[in-house]
């Protein structure tokens, strides 16, 4: 496959600053060092000031479309560390952090790659493998790679949603979990249209015997709000589930019903009231549709949960461990307008990588291509909490 590569944009001096932009030349600028992110939106009063976050820098662009990242932590040297990115043409870009393209790495061949999700310590051949899982949604698969080699290691892929009508099957968001009781991962996958109550599936992963990995479906979960939009043609559109997170450590999953809110579960299939749902937010302040989610682990229990606000270029963040007495009740925080365009997909850690992030790395999906990386300090500001300087997180 043929890859045009633009050079990387140049960035100001200072990365990570905040610029207070207008219409003119100052919006010119920011769309020059961003890959054509404006603000603010052509329906605003052109006098309306908004801050907009500036990356650390912007990857190299991937060949047609991005979608959605991972982050990888490379146990021996956090700067080694890669990042996985999905593209819509069928490939997995895996970058380094420097947002350079690891061309050996790169996966092709795939329908239409969507969501890509990274977890740790999966048990294959009686040796713990770190693995990445992505969807793909033009040949209704899962992918399952071994990493850091992104080997493929699923049999040529694993059906999703079989038995569906074709029109069920397409899968699009995927998170992974790895239940700390016995160490089991499961892989909790959404679909392009789906009812609700059923309309995200729950895989058990295992070993073959064969050094390769298969699913077996454990459970169906997950209201669907079944409301419309109007798209840019006047026609109203169903809204969709396609992001979706997952929290190890507290055992939580969160998607986004597009058009309604956040919603939240039990990750654990076996819990007690597995499919009963905890929690809705997110459900006011969005200017259209919710998308990627990503949360910021901090290893007393606290956090962050983010959210985008994909038509309005930023990111609505929630408190991840809810209220005192009321773990549920996840409380608007801030938002952050970035200078992502239409970003679908994020990804976060708070562990500590390189200096340019010394209190985590934000990434999130673009609309020219690209992935912007963040530096959580940058986010934080003055507002949210840091994971302590020099302590990495437990992948």
């Amino acid at each position: 496959m043929k890859i045009s590569k633009l050079p990387t944009p140049t960035l100001p001096s200072q990365a990570g600053f905040t610029q207070w932009l207008t219409t003119g030349a100052a919006i010119m600028a920011l769309a020059a060092c961003s890959g054509g992110a404006t603000r603010p939106p052509a329906d605003e009063t052109p006098s309306v000031e908004v801050a907009v976050l500036a990356p650390v820098l912007i990857t190299e662009q991937s060949a047609v479309d991005t979608d959605d990242p991972a982050i990888w932590i490379n146990p021996d040297d956090p700067a080694q560390s890669l990042i996985l990115g999905t593209d819509k043409g069928g490939s997995i870009f895996v970058f380094d952090l420097d947002g350079k393209i690891i061309p050996e790495k790169t996966f092709s061949g795939m329908g239409r790659a969507n969501n890509i999700d990274v977890e740790y310590g999966f048990m294959l051949g009686g040796e713990p493998v770190d693995i990445a899982v992505a969807t793909d949604r033009n040949e209704n698969k899962l992918r399952v790679f071994r990493l850091p080699e992104m080997t493929p290691i699923d049999n040529g892929g694993i059906e999703a949603f079989e038995g569906e009508t074709p029109e069920l099957r397409r899968p699009m968001g995927i998170a992974l979990y790895k239940r700390s009781s016995d160490g089991a991962v499961f892989a909790v996958v959404s679909r392009k249209e789906g009812p609700s109550g059923a309309y995200l599936w729950q895989y058990l992963l295992e070993d073959d015997g064969n050094g390769q990995i298969k699913a077996g479906k454990v459970r169906e979960f997950g209201t669907f709000s079944d409301v419309t939009a109007m798209n840019e043609e006047g026609v109203a559109e169903l809204g969709e589930i396609e992001s979706v997170a997952i929290d190890d450590a507290l055992g939580y999953v969160y998607y986004s019903d597009e058009l309604a809110g956040v919603r939240k579960y039990h990750a654990d299939p076996d819990a007690p009231e597995a499919n009963v749902e905890l929690a809705i937010f997110g459900t006011d302040g969005f200017t259209d549709q919710r998308e990627g989610i990503s949360i910021y682990t901090i290893n007393d229990g606290t956090g962050y949960i983010l959210v985008s606000d994909q038509q309005g270029n930023a990111f609505r963040i929630f408190k991840r461990e809810g209220e005192p007495g009321d773990p549920h009740n996840h409380q608007f925080v801030k938002t952050v307008a970035v200078s992502t365009n239409e970003s679908d997909g994020s990804e976060v850690t708070s562990a500590v990588l390189d200096p340019r992030f010394p209190s985590g790395l934000f990434v999130a999906m673009s609309d020219n291509q690209t992935f912007h990386y963040y530096s959580w300090d940058d986010i934080a500001g003055d507002d949210l909490k840091k994971a302590p300087n020099g302590v990495v997180a437990t992948p």
